[in-house]
């Protein structure tokens, strides 16, 4: 069956929908990129033009829960264990060991977590150190289909192209056609759905010594980024810090976060 057409015009109000639902930012230019995940939305619910799969995610009582299907198609949940080392080292090497010298407990949230390689890694790495049992994760996304695939603990392919040598066995277990986490170092962790846009419920979360949003930028807008990160500031302890992905630098949208480098790597900082 050939897709439903989709006009620019309507791939405008679609995608406008989908951003005020989520922040994920689409250009003219991606309409080929996303054509058919929406198309295959609108069919499946038996619609026989966009513009009244549109008409039904505004304006129909059964809209709201079907926009957020849409961006669970929509999602990209890219990721792989021990992705951009460097800075999760500088975290549990440097960073951590300072705040849990004080004797309390160091709180992290790894937001916009996909399914769940990094807040994993991070679980290892700090179990390597023995400073597992002295520090609560929490790991969040926007997608419930994400985070059921990251509580299963079951992964293969791409996303264990950086494994080092030692994770096989000691950290995960070898399965047929992938592998598995071990139970402990799923339970370390505390997953939740959370939308980055909902300011209400992050307050709700308390304060955070450390919260990684990596590659996770690069799909907002420029508007959405600076509340975002403004929403985030709010959400850490004075002294806290910000890690975002290598390739999204915060010193364009005027953030009063300070950026500090540490064992090769860059945080951003919480003055006060």
């Amino acid at each position: 069956m050939a897709a439903l057409p989709l006009l620019l015009q309507v791939f405008s109000l679609l995608t406008n929908l989908v951003e005020e639902r989520a922040g994920l930012h689409y250009r003219p230019e991606d309409l080929d990129l996303v054509r058919d995940k929406i198309s295959l939305r609108a069919e499946s619910l038996g619609f026989e033009s966009m513009l009244d799969y549109y008409y039904f995610l505004r304006y129909d009582p059964g809209g709201s829960a079907e926009l957020d299907t849409l961006v669970e198609a929509l999602t990209v949940h890219e990721t792989y264990f021990f992705r951009e080392l460097d800075q999760l080292k500088g975290l549990v090497d440097i960073l951590l060991p300072r705040i849990l010298a004080t004797g309390r407990t160091a709180r992290i949230w790894c937001a916009a977590c996909a399914t769940g390689e990094e807040p994993l890694t991070l679980a290892m790495m700090l179990e390597a150190r023995g400073m597992l049992d002295k520090v609560r994760i929490l790991a969040s996304d926007v997608s419930e289909r994400a985070l059921a695939k990251a509580r299963g603990g079951r992964f293969a392919g791409r996303a264990l192209r950086a494994l080092p040598e030692e994770a096989i066995g000691r950290w995960l277990l070898p399965r047929e056609n992938g592998v598995a986490v071990r139970g402990d170092l799923l339970e370390a962790i505390e997953w939740r759905r959370i939308n980055l846009l909902n300011r209400a419920e992050i307050t709700a979360l308390g304060r955070f010594d450390v919260i990684l949003c990596r590659n996770v930028l690069i799909y907002f807008s420029d508007s959405t980024t600076r509340a975002v990160v403004g929403t985030l500031s709010d959400a850490l302890e004075p002294g806290g810090h910000l890690l975002v992905g290598a390739a999204e630098s915060l010193l364009r949208y005027g953030t009063s976060l300070s950026c500090d480098e540490h064992g090769r790597a860059f945080y951003y900082r919480k003055v006060s």
